[in-house]
């Protein structure tokens, strides 16, 4: 018969120890859940979303660093990039169990030491020859879901890391590089399916969104977002399955045009869980020659709603009709609460700063347009917005030409526009506050000289139809960040900046405003006034959002740094303007000075 032994002090001690490291590894390894991306903006030890929340509203609860503590800000760390692979950092980091995880120029991605700066691993995708993103080799960053680590890369490519070791686990493509595909775009995870966007709408690129398995790569649907274009859905077995077509076809498209439409959506997506909905902004319809392309060209420069479930259209607002200006429709909608001013009814809105220089409120239940307004100071190609049909009022005039109406047909009228096609927002990102009811929109003052060319289609070359010179319209800034008020239209507050803003903002519980300049400064002023109270110069220009969170009991700010982007490629006299920045790569995080 069988007697069990006694059981010893030793063994009990070491039982306990072995318990204890079990559990250790348990909360050391926790995975990132839907739950936590879903409660990433209200939650403070981490950040586990593009945007602070899926929700896109880059605002923080924590009120450490406020308006009286923030002038005791101090650096905590600094991660160099390394190597010559400098150029525009454009990164949100993303941190969790300790680790930050930051993306960089030329398709590259860090963990590091969240406390410390330590670089714990670092996976650089190799890029082949012939890649053609279209402006600089940027990233703006991962996503977290399971124990992987997502990202995109410049050959139009996705790939999941594991969080611990930096080891490949999938792969999956996006599109041809060789067609112009690429990708730059942070990916988010939207009730547990992975969504990316493409970018490649210069060489004809056809946009779309894509959902994803995240803890295997597996395509779960993907919806065009030019109008005639098929969209799939994919059973368990992989097989695909048609899911009706996007608009219908040559509605607002005559021709063959629509084929290689454009409409990339190479900002990404916001998510809203309390309508299921992801939105996705759509870039300009190709050629940039609108006189090729008659029609509304749907759904280019736009604001789709895409059901996260099924992969359908749930509604769309065009923000630029016809777009003959490369306004795009890209940048980011954000959700949040509006009250009507006229009846007191507090809807579902989200709001959305436009490259074509008016901000827009739409009912993010159903699209319709709430209220549209200037935030910018010149606009040549609209005077305004009619609230009832949705539509611009456009000024003709301010088109430019048609190359067939020029005595040799090669070159049509030149025309001064404003704002210029990188737009009165771009790819910088702006912050709502539900503490002030305001939004923090880095904006720039410029214009542009465009005329149209003749252009055809060809694969993997430039599609654009068009020239231009970019001009600054004031000889003491460019860029400006101001308070906007969705409710009222008008600007609360404006910061002036002599360089063009190229980097997001970030609003916290504290009354506190943070953003870079490319001169270098990240800055925190005051939510209400716009007051600077801090400032710190990092050494290179940042063209990236800030993010915040809580370490040790501590808040802590961390910013990607490095000078780059759009700008110095494409400004024209604005890049000779700017052309004494420098150039870099570094991870900046910033604590309160303990006395």
């Amino acid at each position: 018969m069988h007697k069990n032994a006694p059981f010893r002090r030793g063994q009990f001690t070491r039982a306990l120890i072995a318990a204890a490291v079990m559990s250790c590894g348990t909360a050391y390894a926790k995975e990132v859940t839907k739950a936590d991306i879903l409660n990433d903006a209200t939650t403070t030890n981490d950040v586990v979303s593009f945007g602070l929340g899926t929700q896109g509203q880059r605002f923080s609860p924590l009120t450490a660093v406020n308006a009286d503590t923030v002038k005791d800000l101090v650096p905590a760390w600094s991660m160099s990039f390394g190597g010559e692979k400098q150029r525009g950092q454009e990164s949100q980091p993303v941190i969790h169990n300790g680790k930050m995880f930051v993306t960089a120029s030329y398709s590259r991605i860090f963990a590091v030491d969240a406390k410390t700066g330590q670089k714990l691993w670092k996976y650089e995708h190799r890029l082949p020859d012939g890649i053609m993103p279209c402006c600089d080799v940027i990233n703006r960053g991962a996503a977290l879901y399971g124990d992987l680590v997502i990202f995109a890369t410049l050959d139009a490519q996705l790939v999941a890391l594991n969080q611990e070791t930096g080891k490949v686990v999938w792969k999956e493509k996006l599109g041809d590089y060789k067609a112009g595909y690429s990708a730059t775009a942070a990916p988010i995870v939207a009730n547990g399916k992975l969504i990316t966007g493409i970018s490649g709408g210069e060489f004809g690129a056809v946009g779309r969104i894509d959902a994803r398995d995240p803890l295997t790569g597996k395509l779960l649907w993907t919806r065009p977002t030019v109008e005639g274009h098929m969209g799939y859905r994919f059973d368990k077995a992989g097989k695909q399955i048609e899911n009706g077509i996007s608009g219908t076809t040559n509605a607002t498209w005559t021709g063959d045009l629509w084929k290689t439409g454009g409409a990339a959506t190479w900002n990404g997506a916001t998510y809203d869980p309390d309508t299921n909905l992801i939105f996705a902004g759509t870039g300009n319809p190709a050629p940039w020659n609108s006189h090729l392309r008659p029609g509304d060209n749907l759904f280019s420069s736009s604001t789709v709603a895409i059901d996260a479930d099924t992969g359908k259209i749930a509604w769309h607002y065009q923000n630029t009709p016809h777009d003959g200006w490369d306004f795009d429709g890209v940048n980011e909608f954000v959700s949040f609460d509006y009250k009507d001013p006229k009846t007191g009814k507090v809807i579902k809105a989200g709001g959305k700063a436009d490259r074509n220089g008016f901000f827009f409120v739409n009912d993010r239940t159903n699209g319709k347009l709430l209220n549209a307004f200037p935030f910018v100071n010149k606009i040549t190609w609209a005077t305004g917005y009619n609230l009832e049909t949705g539509r611009p009022n456009t000024i003709e005039e301010g088109r430019p030409g048609n190359p067939a109406d020029s005595a040799d047909g090669k070159k049509g009228k030149s025309i001064l526009s404003a704002p210029s096609f990188l737009g009165g927002k771009n790819q910088q990102q702006m912050a709502y506050s539900p503490q002030t009811g305001l939004f923090y929109v880095p904006a720039n003052e410029w214009a542009m000289d465009i005329w149209n060319e003749p252009v055809s289609y060809k694969k993997g070359a430039a599609y654009l139809g068009a020239g231009f010179t970019i001009k600054a319209l004031n000889e003491d800034y460019i860029g400006t960040l101001r308070a906007m008020d969705p409710v009222t239209g008008k600007m609360v507050w404006e910061n002036k900046n002599y360089a063009p803003l190229w980097g997001g903002v970030l609003t916290t519980g504290g009354g506190l405003v943070f953003y870079g300049t490319p001169e270098g400064f990240l800055k925190g002023v005051d939510a209400k006034t716009g007051k600077e109270l801090w400032s710190f110069q990092t050494g290179t220009g940042i063209v990236a959002p800030p993010v915040t969170w809580e370490q040790d009991g501590e808040q802590m700010i961390a910013v990607t740094t490095g000078w780059g982007g759009a700008v110095p490629l494409w400004g024209g006299d604005v890049a000779k303007r700017v052309n004494f920045l420098e150039q870099g790569g570094s991870v900046w995080v910033f604590k309160l000075h303990k006395k």
